[in-house]
């Protein structure tokens, strides 16, 4: 059985949901205080792996209706699941009808009670019309045959037939007429043995075929029922999950075996528990061992304890490579974890590890137990929240190990970007929250724009890394230099070569301010990357930043004014690399509506063109941006290339291409 969709009504925030769409993993995203939590938990009610119990109305029903609405039968929970050929073979095997069976829905009130349903069984076979058709046939033969009898014996026999007719009458409801149908047909069979009578053989064939359809529908009735109870029993555990779960890093082992003995675990016990298990370690062997002072299998035990968990805690845990190591120690185990990695290789128990690593490894140990073949082997697992203490990278990570080590079904709650599984977003189910309705939620991504920031936030961070970020990288200030640098490259390579590579990504900072911050970004992630600045005061102090912040060499950063070979200008941007007039053309076709009737004066002796521009718009009252224009020229580099690449500018760009070719390694 697998969970396709859940509603949920009359419970704390929510009045009704709406219905919820199921898949293998379903996150639930929206704002704090939106009611994420109420879903999962009055799910969670439907089966507890703690036990099926009532709701507490006084807790539980929303607490801006009066409490006298609530009742035994106010609905809470209605789910839709789905059943595989195996369920359904099963299900035949109890109930006939069950084997068209394609999904079952089970639902459940604020009273201890579930209600299920099946869906595709077609109807009981009850035909109203044939049962009074045997029936008008069978009376009349029974009081025909007790006429030709003595008085004494044909009254009780015609009281039976009269008697037999009015219970036989067709129902609306198939059960009750079944039950009513069998006792008045074995009544009939014992007031003609009585009267030792019989009917002709077409009459009691009428007979024989209402006693099969009582005793088939009365059949069915009990098949569905143990049908019924077949759904409860292999129905999926919900494990709720809102906290960390407790795992103790310095446990003594005599004092678990004692409170186990007595029945006493506590949580952090039963977590110390499951964590043995994975590591195939058995607390009272190790017990055992010390007592008979087998010290050096004990600590062999453990030494392959520790190299299981760390292998696999490598694998899951990316922001670091970290060692776990189980220390026997007299009656107690210690969980040591250590970074081999650092310059001093200090060991830290696990209760002194960051929250964020503590949640994870005690996360993993639990649910490594439990859902391989543990008790939530076959669970669904409802988690709260997770991976909240974790770092951003981490998070990450957690996500893509529910998606690679869990079997179970998943449904969580989050307001992280980073907990949003971009690359398949039709998981994706928006929480909102509004005075009028309460929670509600939308199968499809909408709500206000705090509800979908997260999503918001994880798409934009997923488009910045697909568009702007690969293995070679080279950084420019800002879009105007990438859609001159990008549209340019791309018509050299298309006439015989001189642009960049096809492996380097131009990655515009968003200014030069944020350049630093750039390159520090791309190269922690181990990627190439150089940096093209402006030819002018403060991108040399950039320069000097990177460099002396050991950020990036000194050979990985170049300047525009490079392109022009040996005799560069004193300032340079990328506007620079264009001729002038061409330049002067894009300006005033991209301006062509302010500039009716001005006449610019632009002072040549300005280095950079695109202040002289500046200059020239302030004085004549107007207001430049040189995006205006550059993106004038990325559309005429589509339709009309020559009119932008002319032999001066092809020549410049080609420079710097090579440059930046030449620095960056292939491969």
């Amino acid at each position: 059985m697998k969970l396709k969709q859940f509603q949920i009504q009359n419970f704390r925030s929510i009045s009704d949901s709406g219905p919820i769409h199921v898949g293998q993993l379903t996150s639930l995203l929206g704002r704090n205080e939106s009611g994420k939590s109420n879903l999962l938990r009055a799910l969670h009610s439907l089966n507890p792996s703690d036990g099926f119990k009532a709701l507490n109305k006084v807790k539980d029903f929303p607490r801006h209706r009066r409490l006298e609405e609530c009742s035994d039968s106010t609905p809470v929970v209605s789910t839709v699941w789905e059943l595989d050929d195996a369920d359904r073979t099963e299900l035949a095997d109890l109930w006939t009808r069950g084997a068209t069976a394609t999904a079952v829905r089970i639902g459940r009130a604020y009273g201890g009670v579930r209600t299920i349903g099946f869906e595709g069984v077609s109807a009981q076979e009850f035909d109203l019309g044939t049962i009074k058709s045997k029936a008008r046939k069978i009376a009349p033969a029974v009081k025909a045959a007790a006429a030709k009898l003595d008085d004494t014996i044909r009254t009780p026999l015609e009281a039976a037939a009269e008697k037999f007719e009015a219970d036989i009458a067709p129902s609306s409801d198939a059960l009750a007429w079944a039950s009513k149908a069998k006792a008045a047909l074995a009544a009939l069979r014992q007031a003609l043995a009585s009267a030792d009578t019989e009917l002709t053989d077409v009459q009691d064939a009428h007979v024989v075929d209402l006693e099969d359809l009582a005793e088939a529908i009365a059949g069915d009735m009990k098949g569905e029922e143990s049908a019924r109870q077949w759904v409860i029993d292999h129905m999926p555990v919900f494990m709720y999950l809102e906290e960390y779960p407790e795992l103790n890093g310095h446990q003594n082992i005599a004092e678990f075996l004692q409170r186990k003995a007595e029945s006493k675990l506590t949580p952090a016990d039963k977590n110390f528990e499951k964590m043995c298990k994975v590591a195939g370690l058995r607390p009272d062997e190790l017990q055992t061992l010390l007592n008979q002072k087998e010290h050096e299998t004990r600590n062999q035990l453990a030494n392959r304890a520790s190299a299981v968990i760390t292998s696999e805690i490598r694998r899951l845990w990316k922001d670091r490579s970290l060692t776990v190591r189980f220390d026997t120690d007299a009656e107690h185990i210690n969980t040591f974890v250590s970074d081999p990695n650092s310059t001093f290789n200090v060991e830290v128990n696990l209760n002194e590890r960051s929250r964020g690593f503590q949640w994870f490894f005690s996360f993993y140990m639990t649910f490594a137990a439990d859902t391989k073949g543990g008790a939530a082997e076959d669970a669904i697992l409802l988690l709260d929240e997770p991976g909240l203490y974790l770092h951003a990278k981490s998070q990450r990570d957690l996500l893509n190990h529910f998606e690679a080590d869990f079997k179970n079904q998943i449904l969580y709650t989050t307001h992280s970007p980073f907990m949003v599984p971009t690359h398949r977003l039709d998981t994706v189910r928006t929480v909102s929250i509004t005075e009028e309705v309460g929670t509600t939620v939308s199968n499809d991504p909408s709500g206000d724009a705090r509800t979908l920031f997260p999503l918001q936030a994880a798409l934009g961070y997923d488009l910045a890394q697909s568009l702007f970020i690969g293995p070679n990288n080279l950084v420019v200030e800002g879009v105007t230099d990438y859609w001159a640098l990008s549209s340019i490259s791309e018509y050299l390579n298309s006439n015989g070569g001189g642009g960049l590579r096809g492996d380097i990504t131009i990655t515009p900072a968003g200014g030069a301010q944020k350049i630093p911050y750039m390159v520090a970004l791309l190269s922690s992630e181990q990627l190439n990357v150089l940096a093209l600045l402006d030819h002018e005061k403060d991108a040399k102090t950039t320069r000097d930043e990177l460099v002396k912040s050991k950020l990036i060499s000194d050979k990985n950063v170049i300047f525009i004014a490079d392109a022009f070979g040996s005799s560069p200008p004193k300032e340079a941007d990328i506007e620079d690399l264009i001729d002038a007039k061409v330049y002067e053309t894009l300006v005033h076709e991209s301006y062509a509506n302010e500039l009716k009737g001005v006449s610019l004066k632009v002072n040549d002796k300005i280095p950079r063109i695109a202040k002289r521009y500046e200059d020239a718009f302030k004085a004549a009252g107007l207001e430049f941006h040189k995006t205006r224009p550059m993106r004038l020229l990325l559309t005429k580099m589509g339709a009309t290339p020559k009119q932008v690449a002319t032999k001066d500018v092809v020549q410049r760009f080609e420079a710097l291409c090579r440059i930046v070719n030449e620095r960056l390694p292939k491969g």
